[in-house]
């Protein structure tokens, strides 16, 4: 259900239809290889696959106890203001300078941060149709088993 759907225009040669001019569209499943190959050279620590799969399950589960900031403005005001928790930023963002102060601002405020592939991912584990491309997951009653997990993993992965 997180998965990035890419379209890929694919012609078809002159001698299959001489006479048309189309493309066909041929949608695919992108790797979790091929996501992290697009990502920006600062998307460091990188989560690896099952870690990923555990932070959109607890995105998910987060979203429904309303303890999520998403965006650069709503998480970059949190931090500041100091609300504490775990921070997951897309690793496929372009310019890289609108998220290259979270990394910073994480560290002086002693939270824990990770980045996953594709903002299309994230945006699509807090049940939205547009991409997200910076979430800060605080804690809650629900979900701390996953919580827990997640910190360890990002620790881990850091």
């Amino acid at each position: 259900w997180y998965q990035r759907r890419v379209r890929v225009m694919v012609s078809i040669s002159e001698d299959q239809c001489a006479n048309e001019n189309k493309a066909v569209v041929k949608e695919e499943i992108m790797s979790y290889e091929a996501k992290c190959a697009l990502t920006i050279p600062i998307a460091k620590p990188l989560a690896t696959r099952k870690l990923s799969k555990k932070l959109y399950k607890c995105c998910k589960l987060a979203i429904k106890a309303k303890s999520v900031r998403r965006g650069t403005k709503e998480v970059g005001k949190s931090l500041r203001k100091g609300e504490k928790g775990f921070v997951i930023i897309a690793g496929d963002i372009s310019p890289i300078d609108v998220i290259s102060h979270f990394p910073v601002l994480c560290e002086e405020h002693k939270v824990p941060y990770v980045y996953v592939p594709a903002r299309s991912d994230l945006g699509a584990a807090i049940g939205s149709n547009t991409p997200c491309s910076v979430l800060l997951i605080t804690k809650g009653d629900d979900y701390k088993d996953k919580y827990k997990e997640c910190i360890k993993g990002i620790k881990r992965a850091a």
